[in-house]
């Protein structure tokens, strides 16, 4: 039998430790039998009669809890707590400083003129949570490594700016700057944790719930997928993720959770503030969200730790000879605990223990006071030091801290446990001198009453704050630091290059294996090969890239401890603890978040990655666009290939697969450079362009640039012509250049085309010439979307400086000289061409791929939507017929000729496609 000192203090197996034991020799013989069971008849029997008493135990209707959930009290015993090593009274006083400030910072960011609000009863609760962590927990990057990677709670900023400003990180000038980053600059300070906003404070933004726990759980896997691969030693970096209950219905928030789990991830602790709150009022009024979240953590294979009371209720419960105070716990739901919040010791009294005389008699000798402070886990310094203590101390496993806690705790029963007090921000003279009073602050009447509430720092000098700078000596610095220490990379030249440059011959491919091939190069390079971090989710044989499986492998922390089904073929598919490929299943939003801690690892670890994210084009900015925006905040860099891009495209997939509009969204996105090339050379200038973006240096960006490539490819497999001679290589990366100059033909215009639309154009120019006697030119608009943004910037300029030459954009010097008119057209909806309408030098007119996509031949679908090369011919004619250059009744006659009112007419084209 294990003795005490074997035993795990941690709850085992859903039995709490926590509950005292009356009969120690009556539970001595249940053990000896069980014990004697195992000896004699063996661990199955032994089950079989564990199980059997379970199932007795509840036909007798003994509450016996289940292995997934344990009773509503706290995880670690009060006997198995360990020593407290910090001086609990100046930690008190650190933290009623850092909660003065917090919400004087919030109240005064609603004075008269600016009212820009914030929030403080997130942090209110969470203050103590924090504290603890800040004081013996989060280490920072003074020892050269990236430290700790602490996820803070959006709505918590507020007390994160307090407690930097005791550290004299900021000063007032900056608290009273809160909200107003442009009109108080350089002091101001962002609404929530924003990397791009204050990129050497905030490391990961969070505030977009869910986002912030699933980035955890793949910042942790990344940081045990670089020290694998010997690129980053990440053994000392752990990563805390500080949450809300309310946050957890997010269905990021636990989609992942399995994970986390099945990869064995603790260097990884969440830490679920349970205020009991949402927004708007309670998580679970009818149920017991703490209970509900330990299932769930439990079944996913995590180790959970359950903060539910503070240290005033260990002697009660070591009354509870009967069990009834744990019942009355385990009864309660959370509904009624937040009334207990905002009531009276009496009522408390008479609710909570007037119900059974057992209950009466534990709390007979106490004041109806002692009964109001019997308060939460989540507030007490000792019993949180214990869950960090423990969490930190667990192996092969993940860990999550149910921590309980009132929202808008201290700030007065104005705020206490109030439904609305997630939107409350300022607070009244009475409310201010309650809060003071409470926190036993030296601030008189007089600096409350007239004007606005000052902020509180007991000195440079006092115990607190030199307690303060000791404490994050010994932690290797201060909290939150971004820090960026990555150096250039040493880019490979134009000859890895140059393969992809030289077309396909004869050979037809789609632009997805161009790419492929590309990376197969860039990948051989000895200087940033083994950087390159390839992601997708469950489709690398769909973008014909299994032929990466053999050579770089996927990574498992466990390898394959099994016979791969396909391991006599040449491209087997093969695990490994060093593996390159990250194979995150079916979920875009896990492969994001790989995307994201890969694309930061440059100012996370001061070691640059280059993440290669593809995915089935609809999948992409369509159901993870709210992570791309956090991919932006965050500065993360890499390329995202949207494969089997276009709305007619990929055959046979229908409405759910036909992408139309991915570069619209992309659009939307500052931090994204967005192109649709048509062939490999076009690629290549990006990609090699990119590189020198992101991962060189220059005067103006020396660590590079914070922005992220995304192109999108195709699957319909055409003949890629090598790259001409005179490439323009500055039109490629400006957005737009002359593929084909009109050969033949009387009658001038112009073909604007991107992408896998390209072909189309080139075929109408050809029917143009040959029927019509029209001579067109056929551009190639690699990016709309940047077209679009420098003519954007143009305006802005010209409009701020009348007194100065007016700039032109890019594209209307490029198109100035063609004469029109100018179609244009794409595999997009018309919206994503129509970007450049304002500066295109002539009639312009788009053709696009509007509405729902369907399943149907490339040529049907083409033809449904006007987009294919006949319907090209038939809209140049008609502009030019507009502008008198043609007779209109041509227009008739080639709609006739080429039956565009019949879809299917239209060549069915290629059929199927590669990747």
């Amino acid at each position: 039998m294990a003795s005490g000192s074997d035993r795990n203090p941690i709850i085992i197996g859903g039995l709490p430790s926590q509950v005292p034991d009356f009969d120690p020799e009556e539970t001595q013989e249940w053990l000896d039998s069980l014990d004697a069971a195992v000896d004699e008849r063996g661990r199955e029997r032994a089950r079989y009669l564990m199980l059997r008493l379970i199932e007795r135990a509840r036909e007798k209707r003994v509450a016996v809890p289940e292995m997934r959930s344990t009773d509503y009290v706290n995880t670690i015993a009060t006997r198995d707590e360990p020593f407290f090593p910090g001086n609990e009274d100046i930690e008190r006083k650190i933290l009623n400083a850092t909660r003065w400030n917090a919400a004087v910072m919030v109240s005064r960011a609603q004075r008269p003129g600016i009212g820009v609000g914030g929030h403080i009863a997130t942090f209110a609760s969470s203050a103590s949570l924090y504290d603890v962590g800040f004081n013996h927990f989060f280490r920072g990057k003074d020892r050269g490594d990236g430290g700790d990677q602490i996820f803070f709670q959006g709505h918590a900023s507020p007390g994160i700016y307090a407690r930097a400003f005791l550290l004299d990180r900021l000063g007032e000038q900056h608290l009273d700057a809160f909200r107003q980053e442009k009109s108080k600059t350089p002091y101001g300070l962002s609404s929530y944790p924003h990397p791009r906003l204050m990129p050497d404070f905030w490391e990961f933004p969070t505030v977009s719930m869910g986002l912030g726990p699933i980035g955890a759980i793949y910042q942790a896997r990344m940081n045990r997928y670089l020290e694998a691969r010997g690129i980053a030693d990440t053994s000392a970096s752990h990563v805390w993720a500080f949450l809300g209950d309310g946050e957890m219905d997010e269905p990021e928030s636990l989609g992942q959770l399995t994970l986390a789990a099945r990869e064995g991830l603790d260097n990884l602790t969440f830490v679920v503030n349970c205020n009991l709150q949402r927004l708007d009022g309670p998580v679970r009024g009818n149920g017991k969200i703490i209970q509900e979240l330990e299932s769930v953590f439990r079944g996913a294979g995590w180790n959970v730790i359950k903060l539910v009371w503070d240290r005033k209720w260990d002697p009660l419960l070591a009354q509870d000879r009967d069990g009834v105070l744990v019942n009355k716990m385990n009864t309660t739901p959370d509904g009624q605990f937040q009334t207990y919040a905002t009531e009276t010791g009496a009522y408390i009294r008479d609710h909570f223990f007037g119900g059974d005389h057992r209950l009466r008699a534990m709390v007979a000798e106490m004041t109806d006071d002692q009964i109001l402070h019997l308060g939460r886990g989540g507030h007490d310094h000792r019993k949180i030091y214990a869950a960090y203590a423990a969490a930190r101390a667990h192996k092969g496993q993940p860990t999550v801290i149910l921590a309980k806690t009132v929202k808008g705790w201290t700030l007065g029963p104005n705020f206490e446990g109030r439904n609305a007090t997630h939107q409350m921000k300022k607070l009244t003279v009475a409310d201010l001198k309650g809060f003071r009073d409470r926190l036993h602050l030296p601030i008189s009447d007089k600096e409350l009453e007239s004007g606005l509430p000052p902020y509180y720092h007991p000195g440079r000098d006092s115990e607190e704050i030199q307690y303060m700078h000791d404490r994050r000596k010994g932690l290797d610095g201060y909290v939150p630091t971004r820090l960026v220490r990555s150096k250039p990379l040493a880019l490979p030249g134009d000859k890895t290059y140059a393969s992809v440059k030289k077309g396909s011959g004869q050979q037809s491919i789609a632009s997805t294996m161009a790419f492929v091939r590309l990376l197969k190069d860039l990948m051989r390079d000895k200087e940033i090969g083994k950087r390159f971090v390839l992601i997708a989710p469950d489709e690398y044989r769909t973008f014909g890239m299994d032929s990466f499986f053999p050579s770089a492998k996927i990574y498992n922390p466990l390898g394959q401890q099994y016979e791969s089904v396909d391991r006599d073929l040449l491209l087997t598919y093969k695990e490994s603890p060093t593996g390159q490929l990250l194979h995150d299943g079916i979920s875009e939003a896990g492969c994001t978040a790989s995307l994201i801690a890969a694309g930061s690892s440059y100012a996370t670890h001061g070691e640059p990655l280059i993440p290669v994210y593809v995915f089935y084009s609809m999948f992409g900015f369509q159901r993870t666009g709210d992570q791309f925006w956090q991919m932006g905040d965050q500065l993360a860099r890499g390329f995202v290939l949207g494969a089997t891009a276009g709305r007619t495209t990929l055959t046979g997939e229908g409405l759910q697969h036909a992408d139309g509009h991915s570069q619209l969204l992309a659009s939307t996105n500052p931090a994204c450079v967005a192109y649709d090339p048509a062939y490999g050379f076009e690629i290549a200038h990006i990609v090699q362009d990119g590189m020198r973006r992101m991962y060189g240096s220059s005067e103006e960006h020396p660590h590079g640039e914070d922005v992220f490539y995304y192109l999108t490819v195709y699957n319909e497999p055409v003949p890629h012509p090598a790259e001409p001679e005179d490439v323009d290589v500055e039109g490629i990366l400006k957005g737009i250049h002359r593929f084909r100059a009109g050969e033949s033909g009387g009658i001038p215009a112009q073909i604007i085309a991107s992408g896998v639309a390209v072909p189309w154009a080139v075929e109408a120019q050809a029917i143009l010439a040959s029927e019509w006697n029209v001579r067109a030119d056929v551009w190639s608009a690699t990016s709309w979307n940047e077209l679009r943004r420098e003519a954007v910037e143009v305006e802005r300029h010209n409009l701020l400086h009348p007194e100065e030459e007016q700039h032109v954009p890019y594209v209307t010097r490029k198109l100035t000289g063609a004469e029109g008119p100018f179609v244009a057209v794409s595999d997009w909806m018309r919206s994503v061409p129509d970007q450049i309408a304002r500066w295109v030098p002539g009639t312009y007119q788009s053709l696009g791929a509007d509405g729902f996509g369907f399943a149907d031949t490339r040529g049907a679908a083409r033809r449904f939507f006007h987009i294919d090369a006949q319907s090209i011919v038939v809209a140049v004619l008609t502009e030019l017929a507009r502008e008198g250059k043609v007779d209109r009744s041509v227009l008739k006659q080639a709609i006739d000729r080429y039956q565009l009112l019949d879809v299917s007419a239209a060549d069915p084209g290629v059929a199927g496609g590669d990747a």
